[in-house]
């Protein structure tokens, strides 16, 4: 039994993304939250299950029960990997929605990541386990150090730059600064911006890597039937699929044949266009998870939009541009909107559909999106019609 299109997103939230929210992660989920139902058209009642990400170990699921005073919850779950869950979520949401086990579905992503927490600080000590303690002697501490090894791999394999990963932040603070939302509003680079700024971990420069942001967002999951009948458009979701690949760790799967390839990427993919019934050419928007320059290129061609060490030339063509044959990150990405975990780039998924994002692509029916990279990751594709 196919999950294709029997599930939908019916209500989409977010919060003003900043880098000092002035206020709990529990209380910005919340206010995505109530901003998701009410684009629905629900109230916090019609809610009967909850989907998180592990990454929200500060948020549990009977918090917001308590919170939005609901009876009870008939199916919770979370999903693990950090930003390769974004999708994931979703995925579980559609399993609970089609099985019958769950209603309205609330997923989520709540992160004061600015103000709080910092993903990219050194965290050595205090009893390191698993694969890392061989990492950490070796100075390979932060996710930006971890990525790096993949990304110089790539330039040395395919004959790259430290251009052709700039030409990446270019075109996604492009976009977030036509988009008052984004963090970086009204704030552009050129690629001499981009090469003059500091290394971070060669190959990765300052504006290869992601944003420090506090925000939520919030996504409503219901069955098709039920969201044709509420008050948000609805988004269909064709396919909702994971992977792993070999030898997985968490950003460090330096044990695998070919470090310039991203095999929990290509794995999703294979599934995702077998149960979406397409192929990278049916896209007419594509929002890829851009923690770091280098990810956004080994996805590309994960997913079949090019040829292994093809990607570049998708930024040098135009390809990826607004008006181009896949506009990408329409948004601006977590290079400009604002890193949440991937969840905003669902929402920008969403709204594209809809006609309502700031930068509307034209009359755009299907969207790809993915999930975090160098982890086991997961991928969606929205259709704005359930045929």
């Amino acid at each position: 039994m196919s999950i294709r299109n029997r599930a939908a997103i019916a209500g989409v939230g977010q919060t003003e993304f900043s880098k000092d929210s002035g206020r709990s992660t529990l209380r910005m989920a919340l206010e995505a939250i109530l901003e998701a139902l009410d684009d629905a058209g629900l109230r916090p009642e019609d809610v009967d299950s909850i989907v998180k990400m592990s990454a929200n170990d500060d948020i549990y699921e009977i918090d917001l029960l308590r919170n939005l005073n609901l009876r009870n919850l008939r199916y919770f779950n979370e999903v693990p990997h950090g930003g390769g869950a974004a999708c994931g979520t979703i995925a579980s949401a559609v399993a609970a929605v089609t099985s019958g086990m769950a209603d309205v579905v609330v997923t989520f992503r709540s992160l004061n990541e600015r103000s709080e927490r910092r993903f990219g600080e050194t965290t050595v000590g205090g009893g390191v386990g698993h694969w890392r303690q061989y990492y950490f002697p070796h100075g390979l501490v932060t996710p930006a150090q971890w990525v790096a090894i993949h990304g110089q791999r790539y330039l040395h394999a395919y004959g790259a730059t430290t251009e052709d990963l700039g030409r990446v932040s270019v075109l996604l603070r492009k976009h977030a600064a036509t988009n008052p939302h984004a963090m970086m509003y009204a704030r552009p680079i050129t690629l001499e911006d981009h090469q003059n700024s500091r290394w971070i971990a060669e190959p990765l420069r300052l504006l290869d890597c992601c944003l420090d942001t506090d925000g939520a967002c919030a996504v409503i999951v219901t069955s098709a039937e039920k969201a044709k009948t509420l008050k948000g458009v609805p988004a269909y979701i064709t396919a909702a699929t994971q992977g792993t690949g070999s030898r997985a760790e968490m950003m460090t799967s330096y044990q695998r044949a070919d470090l310039g390839r991203l095999e929990e990427s290509e794995a999703a993919a294979r599934e995702l266009w077998r149960v979406a019934e397409m192929r990278p050419e049916d896209m007419d928007v594509i929002q890829i998870y851009d923690p770091f320059t280098p990810m956004v290129l080994l996805q590309l061609e994960a997913y079949g939009f090019a040829k292994p060490g093809g990607a570049p030339a998708l930024f040098r063509d135009g390809s990826l541009e607004l008006g181009g044959r896949w506009p990408m990150n329409t948004h601006g990405g977590h290079l400009g909107d604002g890193y949440l975990h991937g969840f905003s780039h669902i929402v920008e998924g969403v709204r594209q559909l809809r006609g309502t994002a700031v930068n509307q692509v034209i009359n755009p029916k299907t969207c790809l999106v993915t999930s975090g990279v160098g982890v086991p990751t997961s991928a969606i594709v929205l259709s704005k019609e359930a045929s």
